[in-house]
């Protein structure tokens, strides 16, 4: 049940410092005093807004504030809650299975680990470390794209250095380009189901989203035909490797129609693909169906860690490259000199291919745990990736399901994050990677079957 907040109605009466500010005070004497504990699950931003007469950006930088104190955390799909003991999930359970955040497994492997760390000290030890304080020319050196055009090779056979471009980050280069190709108020087409990302770059740049319907190979090429002779898209953006939320990959047969269709009616795709070296077979990528209107976006966020901001970027020709970095160095400046080193480095001397090999297998192994546990209930996943889709009973609502679970201790992430048609599904996404052990990952899904189970009975 949401926290009651009746009684902070005098003070922001009283008050006259800024909003925001008060907001975040207030919570953190409530956490004082005990009317606030660990696991509170705090109103949602426009019901607190209503309830305190206050605007939803208000109340939004109030919880910023508070999260940066340390004292809240939000996960998308199931709210705000009040922090515990350990800062990155609030749990009542028991167990701290956190399964919201999609990142690839940590594998536990002294041998490669003392690698990763080898090989970053390298870096400080012989690279030029002024030179990596430095301003630089956006788009990183010749040896980061060198490096880059290595890594990107696996999908686009023949790409070269010239061909690349390094920043910081898939989702920047994703704000870059929707800002470029897709101007306010007109629209760009998506899956029904997509990356919330996308969702809120959308909203920040005033466009709007046309989602596709979806089918279990994912976007319909028929469906996006139509789009094209109705509404006249800008652009396509699609996630077509283990897609988020889903799971699906686009099989090559469907991936020709869609490149066909985008031709036919010269739209832009933007082919987002951060899941792409995980699979040990993949379908050509859109970018080498229709090379002369795609955009291909990789990195290492889901296949060595979030922490490395990292994106390679292939554009169609060199003038919308120099467009794209133009755009990016507008919004970033550059991405950091010490992260490019770092990714370069572990490309050249093999720690990234070592390390993405663990991923798989470690993803491989929570993949048949999940199976174990999960067995009889409606799952689409892949063997090869670490998050699943996850169907819940007829009635059971996704979000008051998220809720339940993060009671018990299990953070999942409801349909409702994930939909553009205003008609999300009964199904929560389910992560099987990060920092959570194996014992909690496996006891994460132990409670979500026997919940799920008690559901059907």
């Amino acid at each position: 049940m949401a926290y009651s907040t009746q009684h902070w109605l005098a003070r922001f009466a009283q008050s006259e410092r800024p909003a925001y500010l008060l907001l975040a005070e207030l919570i953190e004497r409530d956490v004082g005093e005990g009317r606030l504990s660990s696991g509170d699950r705090l109103p949602p931003l426009r019901q607190l807004a209503e309830a305190l007469s206050l605007d939803y950006t208000t109340v939004a930088r109030g919880y910023a504030e508070a999260r940066k104190r340390g004292l809240v955390d939000s996960h998308p799909g199931a709210g705000t809650y009040v922090k515990g003991g350990n800062p990155s999930l609030a749990s009542r359970g028991g167990i701290s299975a956190e399964m919201s955040m999609n990142l690839p497994p940590e594998p536990r492997s002294p041998a490669l680990l003392a690698r990763m760390r080898e090989s970053a000290k390298r870096i400080f030890a012989e690279d030029d470390f002024y030179g990596l304080l430095r301003y630089q020319e956006f788009g990183g050196n010749l040896a980061d794209r060198d490096a880059g055009a290595r890594w990107l090779r696996r999908q686009l056979p023949g790409v070269r250095a010239e061909d690349v471009l390094v920043c910081p980050g898939i989702h920047s280069v994703l704000l870059a380009l929707v800002a470029q190709l897709v101007p306010a108020g007109e629209l760009m087409c998506v899956e029904a189901l997509t990356y919330p990302g996308i969702k809120a770059i959308a909203t920040q740049l005033g466009i709007k989203l046309f989602p596709l319907q979806m089918d279990k190979d994912g976007l319909s090429a028929a469906a996006f035909e139509d789009a094209c002779k109705a509404v006249q898209p800008k652009a396509l953006y699609c996630n077509p490797t283990l897609q988020n939320p889903t799971a699906a990959t686009i099989p090559a047969s469907r991936r020709e129609e869609i490149a066909d269709v985008a031709q036919r009616y010269n739209v832009a795709i933007i082919e987002d693909d951060p899941y792409a070296m995980l699979p040990s077979q993949m379908p050509e990528p859109l970018s080498l169906l229709a090379p002369e209107i795609s955009y291909y976006v990789t990195g290492f966020s889901k296949c060595l860690g979030a922490g490395m901001r990292i994106a390679y970027v292939k554009a169609p020709d060199a003038m919308r490259q120099r467009r794209l970095a133009a755009t990016l160095r507008a919004f970033t400046v550059m991405s950091s000199p010490v992260t490019n080193a770092l990714a370069t480095r572990w490309v050249n001397d093999g720690t990234a291919e070592a390390m993405l090999e663990a991923v798989r297998a470690e993803a491989s192994d929570r993949q048949e745990l999940a199976q174990k546990h999960l067995r009889g209930l409606r799952v689409q996943t892949d063997p090869e990736g670490f998050h699943l889709w996850l169907e819940l009973p007829s009635g059971v609502a996704p979000l008051a399901f998220a809720e339940r679970m993060r009671d018990r201790g299990v953070w999942v992430v409801g349909s409702a994050a994930f939909a553009t048609d205003g008609n999300p599904p009964q199904a929560v996404r389910v992560c099987l990677g990060g920092a959570m052990s194996w014992s909690e990952c496996a006891e994460g899904l132990q409670l979500l079957a026997s919940e799920l189970r008690n559901d059907e009975t």
